[in-house]
């Protein structure tokens, strides 16, 4: 038998073999380098606890749109980990966790903001009352009364009845047994109504 050896053969063999050992070469490489890279689970806690201390300290009121970002976020980095794509997850999450801390700190400075707001209005309310109070001190007419209240019956009010004199033909004397006093006619004056010689 007779072998001819061709140089094309010879170099076509050459370049599969150097072809197939690259190929391997580089999905070991990948392989490796998925190996390489740990779940960021770590990342992942991070953030998450983030978001929560976002939200508790107000940012869906005061910051809703970074608090979007870094849910958006956090919400990609979960998928990227249930696609085992650790460094794109890793990524992400650190991305999550900067955005809720920025909307925290919007929050944050928000709520401080509305309370100086309120406290400057609780002092300009009590400002306000004591120059009134001081106005009505320093004032120098009486403040006007109310005008009495119409009574319902149509009549006009009731004018102040005024002590009755005790009249002139009587005394006090005391009552037996403690029962106080009793008023008896004065018998040395003449009845004034009393006709004839008769006392």
């Amino acid at each position: 038998m007779v072998h001819i050896f061709s140089p094309l053969n010879r170099r076509s063999r050459r370049l599969r073999t150097t072809v197939s050992t690259l190929v391997l070469a580089v999905g070991l490489a990948s392989l490796g380098g998925c190996a390489s890279v740990p779940p960021p689970d770590g990342a992942m806690n991070m953030a998450q606890s983030q978001l929560r201390a976002a939200r508790d300290a107000g940012a869906a009121d005061y910051a809703p749109v970074d608090l979007g970002f870094a849910q958006n976020k956090f919400q990609q980095a979960q998928a990227a980990m249930a696609s085992r794509k650790y460094d794109v997850a890793g990524q992400l999450a650190d991305e999550a966790r900067a955005d809720a801390e920025l909307a925290r700190a919007k929050a944050r400075l928000a709520a401080a903001r509305s309370q100086i707001q309120q406290k400057t209005d609780d002092n300009e309310r009590l400002r306000q009352q004591i120059e009134q109070a001081h106005a009505h001190d320093n004032d120098p007419q009486p403040p006007i009364a109310a005008p009495a209240p119409a009574n319902s019956s149509g009549l006009p009010p009731a004018q102040p009845m005024e002590d009755l004199p005790a009249p002139p033909a009587s005394q006090l004397a005391p009552q037996d047994q403690g029962q106080g006093t009793q008023t008896l006619p004065d018998q040395t004056l003449p009845d004034p109504n009393h006709q004839g010689g008769q006392p």
